[in-house]
């Protein structure tokens, strides 16, 4: 009795998903009309695509002020819960959760929902889990609610990203949807710390605005893409044809692919070196560069403002120099700004160094996301991005913790040493899809 291989399984199914999109390119060329061309939808081409547009921009300012939120509270949750630190650290973790179940279910709901389904969960989660915590529920609901906040963010991560990644002029669109991110993430700590030391407000209390927010996020996604059926969404990107062609398989087919894996490793790293920065540097600048508590504070802000701006500038410069070699500079930039934040003590220099650091990271993201939707066929570009995303927030929560387990050994001090040798990595990772063709 012959037994099947599944290696040889997986490689007859990508070779017929190959030769019927061959065939379906062929029969396209030969009915079109000889002057007709593909040509990607443009952001301001009409009124309704400016408003789909912008409601991204909206979703990803609220993940932002939601994300950076967590370091301006923690103190605040530790005191309220009387729990100890590895137990507050839960709420970086359930997020990390809600991320994973996102990247197996967003094809899923695409397929069935389109991506209207996806306008209506994503900001539904956001808007039960703001609205639930704002009521200071008992910790074991807290964390869930997190849970919910991190699919809500994973399945509109994949989306956004996605369908602004296949328009034209895709660096610099998406360097401004992620650039809203940043505006979230430098507003929403200094908005929270405020409220809570100046006007004395409770850390709940905070909340409120951000569940006003999500209820705007859920009123602009809906009316915006409530046309974006899943009718709609399978003409678009109809799913693999073959064997098992349903939603699932295209998460299965999308790990397949050598890119998908090295871009989710190389945004492990990445994620893992955005947040511990801006977790880490507080204590670093207080601790190692004798700053004040509002000097050290400012140095995160400056951090994150220069994401901000990385993401709005860079964008326009990105495409000149090629997505992948931009960011093998940007990489490169990076190291010798953390060389010169580690061998120079002297607290002016390295916020200005990390400042600068913030900007030639900010746009990697958004590069990756064009990277990858080049690379990878249209049909799983939903379920390869969704799991990139699902990984680079599980480097946001895993590294982070790594480093404050390392500091409480031997200090804070190593935090320098431990993002040198994983920017290295990265861009030795980086290295890998650098060969891969156009």
């Amino acid at each position: 009795m012959e037994v099947a291989n599944p290696y040889q399984e997986r490689d007859i199914e990508r070779e017929e998903t190959r030769s019927l999109n061959q065939a379906a390119t062929q029969n396209e060329e030969e009915t079109a009309p000889p002057h007709a061309v593909n040509i990607a939808t443009r952001w301001n081409e009409s009124k309704t695509t400016i408003w789909k547009v912008t409601a991204t921009f909206w979703c990803m300012l609220v993940m932002g002020a939601n994300d950076a939120a967590y370091g301006a509270i923690i103190p605040y949750l530790e005191l309220y819960y009387r729990k100890s630190y590895t137990i507050i650290s839960l709420v970086f973790l359930a997020p990390f959760a809600g991320y994973t179940v996102s990247a197996v279910l967003s094809n899923l709901i695409h397929q069935h929902f389109g991506r209207r389904g996806i306008a209506m969960i994503g900001p539904g989660c956001h808007l039960l889990a703001f609205a639930i915590i704002s009521i200071h529920p008992p910790f074991p609901v807290l964390v869930t609610m997190f849970l919910f906040i991190g699919f809500g963010s994973g399945i509109q991560d994949a989306a956004w990203n996605v369908w602004v990644g296949n328009m034209a002029n895709s660096n610099e669109v998406l360097g401004f949807m992620h650039g809203f991110y940043g505006v979230g993430a430098t507003a929403s700590p200094l908005i929270a710390t405020s409220l809570i030391t100046k006007a004395g407000w409770e850390w709940f209390n905070f909340y409120y605005l951000l569940a006003g927010a999500a209820v705007i996020e859920f009123v602009y996604a809906v009316s915006a893409f409530w046309n974006e059926t899943s009718s709609k969404y399978k003409q678009e990107s109809p799913i693999s044809p073959g064997r098992g062609g349903g939603a699932f398989s295209q998460t299965r087919l999308a790990l397949t692919y050598q890119a998908t894996w090295t871009c989710a490793i190389f945004l492990f790293l990445y994620g893992g070196v955005e947040v511990a920065i801006g977790g880490w540097i507080v204590v670093f600048m207080t601790n190692v560069r004798d700053g004040s508590a509002f000097a050290s504070g400012m140095t995160e802000t400056g951090f994150w403002l220069g994401i901000t701006v990385g993401r709005f500038v860079l964008g326009f410069v990105s495409p000149r120099l090629g997505e992948r070699l931009a960011i093998a500079i940007y990489l490169s930039l990076s190291i010798a700004l953390e060389l010169i934040f580690w061998l120079v003590p002297d607290f002016i220099v390295s916020a200005l160094a990390v400042s600068f650091v913030g900007f030639f990271l900010g746009t990697i993201f958004p590069c990756v996301v064009v990277v990858a939707t080049r690379l990878l066929p249209k049909h799983i570009h939903v379920a390869a991005i969704g799991f990139t995303a699902a990984l680079s927030m599980g480097g946001g929560s895993v590294f982070p913790f790594m480093i404050g387990a390392i500091a409480q050994a031997k200090g804070v001090k190593v935090l320098q040493p431990v993002l040198l040798a994983m920017l290295a990595v990265a861009l030795a990772i980086w290295a890998v899809l650098l060969k891969f063709s156009q």
